[in-house]
């Protein structure tokens, strides 16, 4: 099998590449179909998504021996930085969304393309489901559903996968955050008022593979098991890191953003059930394993 991951330096870019290298993630083992599989990595530094000049040289490139698998990883993800650089969002969420689904459809591959919980309004009182119908209230939440728009509407061999609240070994990332600042702080406050499901990126990337060697193209939600607030998540990092520091609730109307945030966006697994299995462990289990992991 050969496969292209685009933002293969990013967090879940790289999450795939571990697990395939190894054969192995932390809840199970790849898909056999993966075996020596033929990766192909492309990132920002060498490659602009955004461009179809630069797509179509890539498909040229590759056009005798095929991809048969791509998974769409790259994103402006910088939430804020979209509410203030609309045509970053457009290029880096929607347009690139476009060239890469266009590529694959060339190539005959199939594409995973991951989206976001950001194309809710955070308005529902029950975890949304792969039919509720998106309205994205922030720039970010925009053009990643008008990128999902363009992804549908380009190629029908297609996997959209929705997550939410994403950490993982590579990067910057929440947890990563908190552990800092609660080493070097006694005291600190987070927004209780907002509530989704944190994601660990090797559970993530796992199940994002088993989809992709099957033919259930469609929408799915991949997100942690259950629910909490981000103030929830904190504490909750902050005890099993050991750390001596109160972590305190504040409401999301004390501490204004650019972009707004969905106040709800929790989701559920409905298509993952109905086809691989819903193998996503409860948020608190992934957190404690990553935990570990990183001490």
């Amino acid at each position: 099998m050969k496969i292209l991951i685009t933002g293969s330096h990013g967090q879940l870019g790289k999450e795939l590449i571990d697990i395939l290298s190894l054969m192995e993630s932390e809840t199970g083992p790849a898909p056999a179909e993966y075996r020596d599989a033929d990766i192909v990595g492309v990132d920002i530094d060498t490659f602009d998504v955004s461009n179809p000049a630069e797509v179509d040289a890539l498909a040229e490139i590759h056009k005798d021996h095929p991809f048969d698998l791509v998974i769409h990883c790259a994103a402006m993800t910088n939430v804020d930085g979209c509410e203030t650089d609309h045509e970053a969002a457009l290029k880096g969420n929607a347009i690139a969304a476009g060239n890469i689904a266009r590529l694959a459809k060339k190539l005959g591959a199939k594409l995973v393309h991951v989206s976001t919980d950001y194309v809710f309004d955070g308005k529902a009182t029950v975890p949304y489901t792969e039919w509720d119908l998106p309205a994205p209230v922030s720039v970010y939440g925009k053009s990643k559903w008008l990128g999902e728009q363009y992804v549908a509407a380009a190629y029908d061999r297609t996997f959209i996968v929705r997550t939410s609240w994403l950490y993982g070994m590579h990067g910057n990332n929440f947890v990563k955050t908190i552990r800092k600042i609660a080493t070097e702080n006694e005291r600190i406050t987070i927004i209780s008022d907002q509530v989704g499901n944190p994601t660990y990126a090797n559970d993530l990337a796992y199940h994002i593979l088993k989809i992709g060697v099957t033919d259930h193209f469609g929408i799915y939600h991949v997100t942690g098991g259950g629910i909490c607030s981000w103030y929830e998540f904190a504490r909750e990092i902050v005890r099993l890191s050991g750390i001596e520091c109160e972590v305190a609730p504040v409401s999301s109307t004390e501490y204004v953003r650019p972009a707004p945030r969905p106040a709800y966006s929790a989701m559920d697994h409905v298509m993952l059930r109905a086809t691989v299995g819903d193998g996503m462990r409860p948020w608190q289990e992934a957190l404690a394993s990553f935990i570990a992991k990183l001490s």
